[in-house]
């Protein structure tokens, strides 16, 4: 798989939207069972190669780049192949030679929409809409697996990826992507809660009129208040067998209020609410803001924080009596806490952008948003 020599592994590999792509724009594609994709910003990938080592266990591992060019077959259908040996730019020079062959099929018509309630007597969102996936989700064999509930976020923003890439560029221009560790690998049923962190998102190369967007938008949402919004989430629900989603439009219209109790959604499994899962995680978010308050020039705008656990329930937890059952240091419930999405992220000596402004101390803003953050959570747990 990643890391082979360039003589290997030239066996086709279908590139398949990440299903569990729950926020953000930029579009994610998985590679394997372990590893997914995105395009490359120089920005984001000088964090990867320079990240500091305490922050490591919190970010997704970096595994390579690959380039990768559309293509358009005699049907109109949209083609994403990777070329392994093509276009390497300059700053992958010492990294493991990361062969690939990747093709990523795309058609308009073969994927739907149909509006459905995500759950009953709630209103609609634009996330609570279902895409009939199965011609994208074919394995090896041609075979398709069991239907399931997705969430259509990174449906959503893989279309709009192949829009533009069709409409700008040829389909011999290469294109840079990212490969990076697939965080939820390991969990059957994802919950994932995506969270903009910080009290201010546009990043120093920003225009004055996005500028001016994102400061609107933190102002009139809980960035302002809390240093931390929803941009986007799915339970797993055990009474129903589907994802329950919410999308960045539903986290921007949250009072404070309205953002605790959607904290506490995102911990009912349908049937009751997962508390044994609140210590692990505010231990997790308590480690993360320690490395944080360390890491001095650092800001991390429109970086977005994930909180993942699995939604298939172990009987240890599903049995207890307890708040918090012992887990003799192990993690049955496979709680982690995640950073990603760091395109606009500066520190001192960053190689793609020396000239951006010098900032000392921590980022104080996301700091401000992970001390809200454990104290909700703080209060979910001693059920106030």
């Amino acid at each position: 798989m990643v890391g082979q020599s360039p003589g290997e592994g030239r066996a086709a590999v279908l590139l398949q939207p990440f299903v569990h792509q729950v926020g953000g724009h930029s579009s994610m594609l998985t590679y394997d069972e372990h590893t997914v994709c995105k395009p490359l910003v120089l920005q984001e990938l000088s964090f990867y190669e320079s990240l500091p080592l305490a922050m490591r266990q919190f970010t997704p591992q970096y595994k390579g780049i690959v380039s990768v060019h559309l293509k358009k077959d005699s049907l109109g259908n949209l083609t994403l192949i990777a070329s392994p040996s093509l276009g390497q730019p300059d700053s992958a020079a010492g990294d493991p030679a990361v062969t690939l062959w990747h093709k990523c099929k795309w058609s308009h018509t073969q994927v739907t929409k149909t509006f459905k309630e995500s759950c009953p007597g709630k209103m609609l969102l634009r996330t609570d809409l279902q895409y009939h996936t199965d011609s994208l989700l074919e394995d090896a064999n041609g075979k398709q697996p069991e239907r399931k509930s997705y969430n259509p976020w990174g449906l959503h923003c893989h279309r709009q990826h192949l829009n533009r890439m069709s409409s700008k560029h040829s389909e011999n221009k290469l294109h840079q992507f990212l490969l990076l560790e697939n965080v939820v690998s390991k969990c059957s049923y994802p919950c994932i809660l995506d969270l903009k962190m910080g009290t201010r998102q546009h990043g120093d190369d920003a225009s004055e009129e996005k500028k001016a967007r994102h400061i609107k938008k933190c102002e009139q949402s809980t960035s302002a208040s809390l240093g931390v919004r929803i941009c986007g989430m799915q339970v797993y629900q055990a009474d129903t067998g589907h994802f329950l989603c919410k999308d960045k439009y539903f986290g921007r219209k949250l009072s404070a209020e309205g953002f605790r109790q959607t904290l506490r959604q995102f911990l009912c499994s349908g049937n009751r609410l997962r508390t044994e899962l609140l210590e692990p995680i505010i231990l997790r978010l308590k480690a993360l803001l320690a490395v944080i308050r360390k890491q001095s020039s650092y800001r991390f705008y429109s970086s977005s924080l994930l909180i993942i656990y699995d939604g298939q329930e172990h009987k240890e937890s599903a049995d207890h009596h307890l708040p918090f059952p012992k887990s003799h240091g192990t993690n049955p419930s496979r709680v982690d806490v995640r950073m990603i999405d760091f395109a606009h992220t500066t520190f001192k000596g960053s190689k793609s952008n020396p000239n951006s402004t010098l900032y000392d101390g921590p980022d104080h803003g996301y700091i401000f948003g992970l001390e809200n953050l454990i104290k909700i959570l703080q209060s979910l747990s001693e059920g106030k």
